[in-house]
């Protein structure tokens, strides 16, 4: 049978595949991919009879191999045979009662009102880092209760706009109404002798106190010296740079400011000014008895 000039062949690819072939390619295909993911030992369904075939005892069907065995169970047939079985043992079952969720019964207090509080804040002598210690009264505390905290951002809070340089530091303690801090938005020391808290029981008072971690200076540019402790003030005129406390005003010239325009008659003289008529012909504006004099103005 020629292959190559039938209706939709290409003429080199041996011709189009008919159906039964397409069928006997598909199941092949199956065959293999049912062997590398399914373990048929552990098929409840699956019986090697006393001939040496296999039998699919859900569908009562014969097989001569494990791959037409894995090919019948990814079949139709046997997929609604297994759906129908699952269905049956489902309405067979007895009810069995669902297990009861434990209940928690939740406590409600009569709020009293907000908790006095006392904040210090301390800065470590040896290591320089600064810390806040908290001190809540809770004279009215529920029995049984004891205080709880925690450290909330600035995004988790709808009372105030989400700001990242704060977070806020919550107590809580019932009946009291839960209290709130805001702290800068510095990491957290902690270490246990940077971080600790304590529930006095007979005062009725908890302690809390926290170190902030030091900040990392930044590192200088090669070739710049790192100035400690020392800060210049800015510059009050636009363009000019701070003046140095070692440079000083140069002195004026012999003659005076030959620059400084000449005064309108009449005009008042500044206190900080001889008056003109002390000043030399050359370095002093023309006066009205100059002419009376003979001598010519000065150019």
């Amino acid at each position: 049978m020629d292959f190559q000039h039938r209706a939709g062949g290409k003429t080199g690819s041996g011709g189009v595949a008919s159906a039964s072939e397409s069928n006997r390619d598909r199941r092949e295909r199956l065959r293999q991919l049912a062997l590398e993911t399914i373990d048929i030992n552990k098929d409840p369904y699956f019986m090697k009879n006393h001939l040496g075939s296999y039998e699919c005892k859900l569908c009562l069907t014969l097989h001569n191999n494990e791959g037409s065995y894995l090919a019948h169970t990814q079949g139709k047939k046997h997929q609604t045979n297994l759906a129908r079985r699952a269905a049956k043992e489902a309405k067979d079952a007895p009810a069995q009662p669902a297990p009861e969720k434990v209940k928690v019964e939740v406590k409600k207090f009569v709020k009293i009102g907000r908790p006095g509080y006392k904040v210090t804040k301390q800065r470590d002598s040896e290591s320089g880092q600064q810390s806040l210690l908290f001190q809540i009264d809770y004279p009215e505390v529920a029995e049984g209760i004891g205080p709880r905290h925690r450290f909330m951002s600035a995004y988790e809070q709808r009372i105030e706009p989400p700001d990242r340089r704060w977070q806020y530091l919550l107590f809580a303690a019932e009946p009291y109404e839960t209290i709130a801090f805001k702290v800068p938005s510095r990491e957290i020391d902690k270490a246990e002798t940077r971080f600790w808290t304590h529930w006095n029981r007979e005062t009725k008072q908890f302690f809390l106190q926290f170190h902030f971690k030091m900040e990392k200076a930044m590192p200088a540019a090669p070739g710049q010296a790192v100035s400690v402790g020392v800060k210049r003030p800015p510059s009050l005129i636009t363009g000019l740079g701070p003046r140095s406390s070692g440079d000083s005003m140069p002195p004026p010239p012999p003659g005076g400011m030959h620059g400084m325009p000449p005064l309108p008659p009449g005009a008042p003289v500044p206190p900080h000014m001889p008056p003109p008529g002390a000043l030399p012909p050359h370095l002093r504006p023309p006066l009205p008895t100059d002419g009376q004099t003979g001598m010519p103005p000065p150019q």
